[in-house]
This record gives structure tokens, sequence and C-alpha cells, in this order.
């Protein structure tokens, strides 16, 4: 087994400052990491719960994956991320099981972590991300 742990939930929104707010005025939270990913066309804030986080998501563009969730789904579960310690030889064991990868290869996510998503008809509709524990 591969998966360590829930890394995150990400939460598509659309306004980040908005959604952050009332996350500390409902919850008592506040974000730890907040940073633009321009390579994912996102906004996004981390929220610490226990091991694992609340990632808001706020799209830079309509035309960004998750500007075009917002538009199809609006606002909600976006993802969910688990913890691996080895990516690559985590994408080869799914590939070798022929599972739909949207990334074949790492590539660079929020923090400076390295992430892959595994497309959402590969179980039961849901975007999965594997995020390489540093």
């Amino acid at each position: 087994m591969f998966l360590i742990n829930l890394h995150h939930v990400g939460i598509a929104v659309a306004d980040l400052d908005a959604s952050l707010a009332e996350y500390q005025r409902q919850y008592g939270v506040e974000p730890t990491h907040r940073e633009v990913v321009e390579s994912q066309g996102v906004e996004e804030a981390m929220i610490p719960l226990g091991g694992s986080y609340v990632q808001l998501l706020q799209p830079l563009a309509p035309h960004t994956p998750v500007g075009r969730f917002l538009e199809k789904r609006g606002e909600g579960v976006h993802h969910v991320a688990y913890a691996v310690v080895d990516l690559k030889q985590a994408l080869a064991h799914l590939e070798a099981e022929g599972v739909e990868l949207i990334d074949k290869e790492p590539r660079t996510g929020g923090g400076g972590t390295r992430i892959a998503f595994v497309h959402p008809r590969a179980l039961a509709g849901t975007l999965i991300e594997l995020v390489e524990l540093q």
C-alpha cells in the first residue's frame, strides 16, 4: 500500500477571501499557507486540521480547471489528495494497473510539493491528487 494519509481535501470557491473569513468565523481556523499557483490557474490557501488540510481553491480565470469546475458544478469539493512517499513509484503502479492518469509524471504544486492527478473516471468520479511527502 502506498497511500500514507489523507493530505487534503480541495474545495473550489468563488471568493477566497470571503471563504477564509467564513472558515475563521465559523470554525476559528486560520490558513498556514496561501499562494498563487500560476501553473494550475489558482490561488490556494491551506488550513491545517490535525495531520491534514482543507485546501481552498479560487480560480485565476474562468478557463482554468477550477474555473470550469465552478461554472459547471458550483462551489464544493473539487478533489481528495492522498500523501505518498514515492510519487514516481505510485504513478508507475497505477499505470501498470491500467488506471487513467492525468499526470504520468510528477509536477510542482503549491508549496513546492510534487504532485500528480488521477482522472475521476478511474474511481467513483472523484478527482484524486497524489502528494509526495517532503
